[in-house]
């Protein structure tokens, strides 16, 4: 499950770039590791199929281009219009399953988890797909080493040789979360199930059929492109928003459908906030912490991320201090919960900080807007080998291109020219364009815009390789 905003890890996580795609441990970002970690659940008994993928239009190409990194291909990517939770989520992953005749175990995750032991990870799974073939829907449940009051709790019974779930617990207070802690018998809930396609989709008709018949009717309509499976927009729009949690799980105690669950104890943690970030980064003896160009002194307990300049902190105690080329965050780290709210102010203040960084990912490549000013905006583009912009022109803006390294095939109103470095053209206001790569590295070029207005929808597309003409 790849959708999400990651509002609580803002200003790094944003909603055209979020912290799924991310790379907060390790050298892979979030989305790859939980890909890696399931591609190796194989065993004598068991087979793992390409994994299936659920996302948003808007991030599709990302989906792809991280997975092609790691050498996995997706046997689906299924493009939600809107989102709609994590039961709609899973629904669709269960029904492109059974397209091929058989009634595969499905292990639902979430994108955005750590694990610093793989190999306790894999064991722990193996034994959850080994009870869900069975018919068992099982929950990965997390051995607690800490009060946290930021998860929600599982609380379990021993039965046979393994334990069953006696009900969810809601986020505690701090007394509460102790208590659970010392009685041993709370889990964090990781988000993560095991169960076979057919189990969940009879657990969700028993449960809840509304969101079971809404999303199969817009699977059922469902439009196929390559890899991408597109729902029908209008009909997936009426499906009830619901979690996997309040649709199935929790209704599950009690019923005809048999929960239980199987302790991991893998260094498991969501990074649902910048506190989860400093508490997986290796820290000094103090117990700072940071990423990139950052010096830190007569500091305890911090955390500084810096993605673009050096950043120096004196002095902080418990602190989050988080830096982009267009915003930076300063944060009390208990309070790191919090960080939705400013996100919530960019929203309704219309802000562009909220959705895009000044980098701006695109099918294509990117762009970095390094500066503007009046009637005038200086962009650095990359285009990947063998990609294209589309054919497009501009009503208010002329633009000048500085290829600085590669190869470019400009399209300039009827002429077709070629560009190698340190060559430019100039493409007039109103003039019908395209930017191509069709060399084996990368194309870097400098764009100067110039003109009355400089806004990304002042475009007009005649063909797009993207479907977005």
């Amino acid at each position: 499950m790849a959708g999400g905003s990651g509002t609580r890890l803002w200003p790094l996580s944003r909603a055209g770039y979020p912290k799924q795609f991310l790379i907060l441990s390790g050298n892979s970002s979030l989305f790859q590791q939980a890909a890696d970690r399931l591609a190796t659940l194989g065993a004598e008994d068991i087979t793992v199929a390409a994994p299936l993928v659920v996302g948003n239009e808007e991030h599709r190409f990302m989906v792809l281009d991280q997975l092609r990194e790691q050498r996995l291909t997706p046997g689906a990517v299924l493009l939600e219009p809107v989102g709609r939770n994590t039961a709609p989520a899973i629904t669709l992953a269960a029904l492109q399953a059974l397209q091929a005749g058989s009634d595969p175990v499905l292990v639902v995750t979430p994108a955005d988890q750590t694990v610093t032991d793989p190999d306790a990870f894999t064991t722990a799974l193996q034994d959850a797909i080994r009870q869900a073939s069975e018919g068992a829907i099982v929950i990965l449940g997390i051995t607690p080493d800490r009060p946290e009051t930021g998860y929600g709790y599982i609380r379990s019974q021993a039965e046979g040789t393994g334990l069953r779930v006696e009900a969810f617990v809601e986020k505690p207070d701090a007394a509460t979360a102790q208590r659970y802690l010392d009685e041993g018998a709370y889990y964090w809930n990781s988000g993560m199930f095991v169960l076979r396609a057919s189990t969940w989709l009879k657990a969700l008709q028993r449960f809840r059929p509304d969101i079971e018949t809404a999303t199969r009717a817009a699977f059922d309509a469902r439009a196929t492109d390559g890899a991408f499976v597109r729902p029908a927009k209008d009909g997936f729009a009426q499906v009830p928003s619901e979690s996997i949690d309040y649709a199935v799980m929790e209704r599950c105690p009690g019923s005809e459908f048999p929960l239980r669950m199987v302790p991991l104890d893998a260094g498991w943690n969501d990074l649902g906030a910048w506190e989860a970030v400093w508490q997986v980064a290796p820290k000094d003896d103090a117990g700072n912490a940071s990423r990139g160009d950052a010096i830190i002194t007569d500091s305890r307990n911090t955390l500084v991320h810096a993605t673009s300049r050096l950043v120096s902190a004196v002095g902080l105690d418990n602190i989050v201090v988080v830096e982009t080329p267009d915003a930076v965050l300063v944060a009390d780290r208990s309070k790191s919960q919090d960080v939705k709210k400013i996100v919530n102010q960019l929203t309704a203040s219309q802000r562009g900080e909220q959705n895009l960084h000044r980098k701006v990912h695109r099918p294509w490549g990117w762009y970095d807007s390094i500066d503007m000013g009046e009637r005038f905006q200086v962009k650095r583009i990359m285009v990947k080998p063998g990609a294209s912009l589309s054919l497009q022109m501009h009503h208010h803006r002329a633009e000048h291109w500085i290829v600085v390294s590669g190869t470019a095939e400009v399209v300039n109103g009827e002429k077709t020219i070629l560009l190698t470095e340190n060559q430019s053209t100039y493409i007039p206001l109103g003039q019908v364009h395209r930017l191509s790569n069709p060399g084996k590295v990368q194309l870097e070029i400098i764009e100067v815009q110039s003109g009355s207005y400089l806004g990304e929808d002042d475009i007009v597309r005649y063909q797009d390789t993207y479907g977005r003409n």
